[in-house]
């Protein structure tokens, strides 16, 4: 799985292994405009969103049954010794397949059905709880995400590992506070926010037709802007001695209510 006229890379001083090192950090992936894409399952799903890849890493020492069946002849590959491959690489346990790749030109916001579900993720900082999200919206039907708020790292590795690849293949947006509302307003959603303070309960409020559900930290909830601009308020009750779920745990709860209701 290398360039046929190459040998494994076998130098932590090599060039590209210092560059694979240098983009773990955010700054370093914006200026060059790529992201790293580890694991087979998310670099076939990055294949399918859309991604285009200027060059793929592997160690067959390290292959999973899944490393197997990628279409490895479609790019150029660069084969890492084991060492140098678990240098580059983000996790422990890495499965042989490492990418840089880049993200298509513009992605275009999606039309819009009678009932959709729309997830809004106001400020999420934390890129294992936004991961899951994605996932989760992506196994829920939700129409779309929209990330909104400062701090939040698109390819960031945690992310991309907890989505399992599903920030490539759900349709994800990075917007301004302004601008989600506008678009969410002009295609007629019902903005549903979900505080720990509301009365109504998740599950008895109308979700069934245009809804987009709005989501904040776990430390701070939902910005005065999201919580001013929602029609409806709802909660998930809570019976032991805890004030609040994981903001994973809270979005998936109420986007399976969405698709209940939708279905």
């Amino acid at each position: 799985m290398s360039s046929s006229d190459t040998v494994p890379i076998r130098s932590l001083q090599n060039p590209q292994v210092k560059r694979l090192v240098r983009l773990r950090d955010r700054r370093e992936r914006l200026r060059e405009g790529v992201m790293v894409v580890e694991g087979a399952r998310e670099v076939k799903r990055a294949l399918q969103g859309g991604l285009s890849a200027d060059m793929v890493y592997s160690c067959p020492a390290l292959f999973s049954p899944e490393a197997l069946t990628l279409p490895w002849g479609q790019w150029p590959v660069t084969e890492l010794s084991r060492e140098v491959f678990e240098k580059a690489s983000h996790r422990e346990g890495p499965d042989g397949v490492l990418a840089v790749m880049r993200w298509p030109a513009t992605r275009m916001l999606p039309p819009v059905p009678a009932h959709a579900a729309v997830l809004v993720l106001d400020g999420l900082e934390k890129p294992g709880n936004a991961g899951a999200l994605l996932r989760t919206a992506d196994g829920a039907g939700a129409l779309c995400t929209l990330l909104v708020g400062q701090g939040l790292d698109m390819g960031n590795p945690n992310l991309i590992r907890a989505s399992q690849g599903s920030v490539f293949t759900h349709p994800t947006f990075v917007l301004s506070e302004a601008g989600a509302l506008h678009w969410l307003r002009a295609e007629g959603f019902t903005l549903l926010a979900c505080t720990p303070e509301a009365t109504q309960t998740y599950w008895d409020a109308p979700l069934g037709g245009k809804v987009a559900l709005l989501l904040g930290t776990e430390h701070a909830g939902l910005s005065d802007f999201w919580k001013e601009a929602a029609q409806l308020h709802v909660s998930i009750p809570m019976q032991g001695q805890a004030d609040s779920l994981n903001v994973a745990t809270a979005g998936a709860l109420v986007l399976y209510e969405a698709l209940r209701q939708r279905t």
